[in-house]
């Protein structure tokens, strides 16, 4: 590949800038998200994930690295051509197991398996990366501070009127059809429940908030490339009597059918078109687009199998900080992410059968 027509701008650590007051906001992060795992725990018999608690696929799929990569993007797993067994989770952001009648927007999170390079000091003789990524391209608030204050949100509603919020919900899309009519898009809207009833498999996801990318900083984004899963972008499904209608949809795509995404990398090329501590900002795609770097491919699978849904749902975490030094968080709502994220994986561990592990490898990975 040729060389890229824009120059990256080199990470110095002086571009993050603490918020004031952010140890004190990681710690009331940590006691809400311990707060929305209790509640569903005592609620469903069982513990879940403090937010993104609600699965709606699992898939095994392989990341292939692309064949020559301009220096600037062939940085950590990206480095060198390779092949790497993936696990791909897609979910919606929730801490409770609502009715997908109260639509919130749609997530995927992978953890690539068997990773070698520097790590990220706590993460010492691990072998995975994992990237967490939502379906807009920010993030619904600039700060740590303003995270905190919708996982507050979150945790007062856990458990609240599902009836309730399913009425919402129907209300908040009606809005958000509104605005959008008028050539806008409202975060808040979606992410209070607003998000139109799609199909999860045609969304584009992104990071919204900045890694590093060895030296550089960087977003990254997975979108499908490929027809079968093309066809389902902004495809409607109806959750009248289908409470689990997206998980329904993605078992019954993967009965059939595989797919490929492409993971693409978006280097930062201006602070201030480009700023590191405001996470609500997007990156303009016109003076620095998102390249390609390597594929994701998935073959024809069971989705929600239930040896895989214990060995996933139950055994495996997923966290930004799963890293290598090469990728990574950087900004605040990141840094205060790592101790929630931490908390929420010891809790699962400390009341399921299941302890939380990272692999090493996937060859045992239930069918």
């Amino acid at each position: 590949m040729t060389a890229l027509p824009f120059a990256p701008l080199a990470y110095q650590p002086s571009f993050e800038q603490w918020e004031e007051g952010e140890a004190d906001v990681g710690r009331q992060l940590v006691e809400q998200m311990h707060k929305i795992s209790t509640i569903v725990h005592a609620d469903e018999g069982h513990a879940y994930r403090s937010v993104h608690a609600k699965g709606h696929g699992v898939l095994v799929a392989e990341l292939q690295v692309l064949d020559d990569l301009p220096s600037v993007l062939a940085k950590g797993v990206f480095a060198k051509p390779g092949r790497y067994p993936v696990v791909m989770r897609f979910s919606t952001p929730p801490g409770d197991l609502l009715d997908d009648a109260v639509s919130t927007p749609r997530a995927l999170a992978i953890k690539i398996v068997g990773v070698d390079g520097a790590r990220e000091p706590g993460t010492e003789g691990h072998f995975t990366q994992d990237f967490l990524m939502l379906n807009g391209p920010a993030f619904s608030v600039p700060t740590a501070s303003g995270f905190l204050k919708n996982v507050k949100l979150l945790a007062a509603t856990t458990d609240k009127a599902p009836g309730l919020k399913k009425v919402l919900s129907s209300a908040l899309r009606g809005v958000e059809s509104l605005v959008e009519s008028a050539g806008g898009e409202s975060a808040t809207l979606k992410a209070m429940g607003g998000h139109p009833i799609t199909h999860i498999l045609g969304e584009t996801f992104y990071t919204q908030v900045p890694l590093l990318h060895g030296p550089y900083m960087a977003k990254l984004s997975i979108a499908p490339v490929s027809s079968e899963l093309l066809a389902l972008t902004d495809q409607p499904l109806d959750a009248k009597g289908h409470p689990n209608v997206i998980r329904e949809a993605v078992v019954d795509h993967f009965k059939r059918e595989g797919g490929t995404w492409e993971l693409r990398v978006q280097l930062c090329t201006d602070l201030k078109q480009m700023p590191i501590e405001d996470a609500s900002v997007p990156w303009p795609e016109d003076q620095s687009p998102y390249v390609p770097v390597a594929r994701l491919v998935a073959k024809p699978q069971n989705a929600w199998s239930e040896a895989r849904v214990v060995a996933v749902e139950d055994g495996m975490s997923f966290s930004p900080w799963h890293t290598l030094a090469a990728h990574r968080p950087i900004g605040s709502i990141m840094r205060v992410r790592r101790a929630a994220y931490e908390m929420a994986a010891r809790f699962r561990s400390e009341h399921n059968e299941t302890q939380v592990r990272e692999p090493t490898s996937l060859d045992g990975l239930p069918g």
